[in-house]
């Protein structure tokens, strides 16, 4: 097997200048960049550049994929619309960690998983993952608390650590939450328990009146301010600060006030819903099976009853497969005796059935094949 990495990293607010793509070159001569992304797969040998210090100088999303079952992903957003501390509070292990350089704040996580299957090719993962940036630059929480169960997955916390603030919506993710869940692997019982204390997210159908009297309520110097930044298109995220002014205004609560649980609890309502939809899953299969038992033994009885008023033809049938000399004949010709012997245990004529059978074995002692399958049939 030979070994396979993938790293993509995303330019997102602003396009990199000649002078950046130059140093990104310097790093890589075989690898696809554009002044908004940078994408290199290794087959042999490691890329030289460090993926950290590239999201701190250049980068806003960064992913990385590797076949012996290490998944990394990074996002960077402006400090103004993450809060270091708030997010620190969502991350506090190997499994997800941040930190800020400059004005900006990196979000970093990571799964491991050597007993998985081995995978190629990352194409279409970042493009899926990358609109939970402008969620969580609106102040969607989600993000941070699905960083945070990745690092009671990896088991990176104690038992007795309680669980920060659960967000709205967990029930329901957005397609790019739900991208970044199968991305990193995130143990779904264990979202599924961790949801129960998540709110229904709150609506918004109504709020259309509010957000104008709100923005009419705006200082004008304010409106003035974001209007140029708008214009000037040197900040990509005004509308997402918008959003998040407007909640903190209106003190609209987006998570649970709910005392939170602990992460021992937490993993023992995974294990134990777990093992429950293993036992249904199990319980189901076997009514299948069942179901299927039944059906066969329906369909054997009703093709029984059209060979009785047949049986001769189908020994003449079976010669005719016979004389093929063909495998597959062979096989239809086995699955045809089969019938016919259980046609003659049903009609209590098995020493005549067993007779034409021993007939046929001398009769075609030559074919080792057609014998062997006979052999496996028991006949």
């Amino acid at each position: 097997m030979s070994e396979y990495q993938y790293y993509q990293f995303l330019a997102v607010d602003q396009a990199l200048d000649d002078r950046q793509l130059a140093e990104l070159r310097a790093l890589s001569t075989r690898a696809t960049i554009t002044p908004t992304s940078f994408v290199n797969t290794y087959d042999w040998g490691n890329f030289r550049g460090n993926p950290s210090a590239l999201m701190e100088k250049y980068f806003d999303a960064f992913l990385y994929l590797a076949n012996w079952g290490t998944r990394q992903l990074m996002i960077r957003l402006p400090s103004q619309l993450l809060d270091l501390d708030a997010a620190q509070a969502y991350c506090p292990g190997e499994a997800a960690s941040v930190w800020a350089e400059g004005d900006h704040v990196i979000l970093a996580l990571a799964s491991e998983d050597e007993d998985g299957d081995f995978e190629y090719g990352g194409d279409g993962w970042l493009a899926s993952i990358i609109p939970v940036r402008g969620e969580l630059a609106a102040g969607d929480r989600r993000l941070l608390y699905l960083a945070w169960l990745l690092c009671v997955q990896a088991g990176a916390l104690d038992d007795d650590e309680v669980e920060p603030p659960v967000p709205a919506g967990l029930t329901t993710l957005s397609a790019s939450l739900r991208a970044f869940v199968d991305f990193l692997r995130l143990d779904e019982d264990l979202l599924a328990v961790a949801s129960e204390a998540s709110p229904q997210p709150r609506s918004t159908a109504a709020s259309e009146g509010e957000l104008r009297r709100w923005i009419e309520a705006l200082p004008a110097q304010d409106k003035d301010a974001l209007l140029l930044r708008m214009v000037r298109g040197d900040d990509a995220h005004v509308s997402a600060e918008l959003v998040r002014r407007f909640h903190d205004d209106q003190a609209i609560p987006d998570e649970s006030e709910a005392e939170g649980r602990m992460v021992g609890d937490l993993l023992l309502a995974a294990e134990r819903r777990s093992m429950h939809r293993a036992r249904r899953a199990k319980e189901r299969q076997a009514r299948e099976r069942d179901r299927q038992e039944r059906a066969a033994v329906v369909a054997r009885d009703e093709r029984l009853r059209a060979l009785a008023a047949q049986e001769e033809p189908a020994w003449q049938r079976v010669s005719e497969l016979i004389d093929t000399k063909k495998p597959k004949k062979y096989d239809e010709a086995v699955a045809l005796l089969t019938d016919l012997r259980a046609l003659g245990e049903r009609e209590g004529r098995v020493d005549v059935v067993a007779e034409r059978l021993d007939q046929l074995r001398r009769q075609h002692h030559t074919k080792p094949s057609l014998l062997e399958r006979f052999a496996r049939a028991g006949l």
